[in-house]
């Protein structure tokens, strides 16, 4: 699916070169235009940005928060596709034939697989390879770990360290076997494996947080306390302690990316609800770490979320809150400031009834 970010030949399509103004780039964009740029690629980038002042964001006109989200998303979409009409052309062994043009070689392969034709990407999209090599390289500190973790380009990095802190305090129950469900980076693994949980059985279903998670275990050599399968929520068998941090939002994604950040209809937080009591052990506890986001944009409830675990044949036991720390969290202009002022992150302690 990350694929999707290369693109062969549009129909509508011209060369541009470092001629172009940037009100004519955002005018063609506007029109459905692809621009193959053909000149220096530090200019590029100039222009990308030229074209972005250009984005105006309509006043809103929402009078419900779920609209206001709504409206949100659709002013990033438009954003997304005026933006991703400037193309780069790529050799297939993945080197760029433009004036002063980075060496990217090593970033294209860590996020995409080998191809036989040379082919087009949105200088958008390129940046954001660029910025996820970076991550992959520099790592992010996790105060609550006192270690860096590696996220890969398409694993959702953990930047967020509230939920961490919270999975770094919470009592724990026995420490015998526990399951860390999607487990994306590997960082909630390893915090269970630090607190000295003896075996945890990490899953996943998407390959590159699987290759991501192994990585980070195996460096900070944890890998004889956890295992990692390619599971789509639970593996086999029973643990003391299963804990999950699913997507926040209960919306459909636009790329793959925000599936890290996006779960439609609330379905893997439901599914992960349903199987809880089948995976187990009696007097377990299970984990679930979720913000109230959705909440406070009007797109789930609270008696939605108790009733799904009523329904689960789960209680909850107990529930520590902490409030955001990020920069969104205090940012006035940030769109969704009305809902991130008041978020709070959650780590539900369930049971079995």
């Amino acid at each position: 699916m990350i694929e999707s970010i290369i693109k062969s030949l549009p129909e509508k399509a011209i060369d541009a070169s470092d001629e172009l103004r940037a009100a004519d780039a955002y005018k063609l964009a506007n029109e459905g235009t692809f621009m193959i740029w053909r000149g220096d690629f530090q200019n590029a980038k100039h222009l990308l940005q030229a074209m972005k002042r250009r984005i105006q964001t309509p006043a809103s006109k929402a009078s419900t928060p779920k609209q206001s989200f709504r409206l949100h998303r659709k002013a990033q979409a438009h954003r997304a596709k005026i933006l991703g009409q400037l193309l780069i052309p790529v050799n297939a062994d993945f080197s760029i034939s433009l004036k002063r043009a980075p060496d990217l070689v090593q970033t294209f392969s860590e996020a995409l697989t080998p191809q036989e034709n040379d082919f087009y990407m949105s200088l958008r999209d390129l940046l954001g390879l660029i910025g996820a090599h970076e991550w992959r390289k520099n790592g992010v500190f996790i105060e609550a770990l006192g270690e860096k973790i590696h996220p890969h380009y398409g694993v959702f990095s953990p930047g967020r360290g509230e939920y961490l802190k919270l999975i770094a305090e919470a009592p724990l129950p026995k420490l015998g076997l526990a399951f860390d469900v999607g487990t994306g980076s590997g960082v909630i693994a390893v915090l269970l494996a630090k607190r000295g949980v003896k075996k945890i059985i990490a899953t996943d279903f998407d390959d590159r947080a699987l290759v991501c998670a192994k990585e980070n275990i195996d460096r900070l050599k944890f890998s004889q306390q956890i295992e990692i399968q390619k599971r789509n929520l639970f593996p086999d068998g029973k643990a003391s302690l299963i804990v999950c941090n699913p997507p926040w939002i209960p919306e459909e994604p636009t790329s793959t990316i925000e599936y890290a950040l996006y779960d439609p209809g609330s379905q893997m937080l439901k599914s992960f609800l349903a199987g809880l009591k089948d995976h187990l052990i009696d007097q377990g506890e299970a984990w679930l770490i979720i913000s109230d986001i959705a909440e406070h944009l009007g797109l789930r409830s609270r008696a939605e979320l108790t009733s799904w675990i009523n329904e689960a044949g789960l209680k909850i036991v107990g529930r520590i809150d902490t409030k955001p720390t990020h920069k969104k969290s205090k940012d006035a202009a940030d769109p969704l400031s009305f809902a991130r002022q008041k978020e709070i992150t959650s780590l539900w302690q369930l049971q079995k009834k």
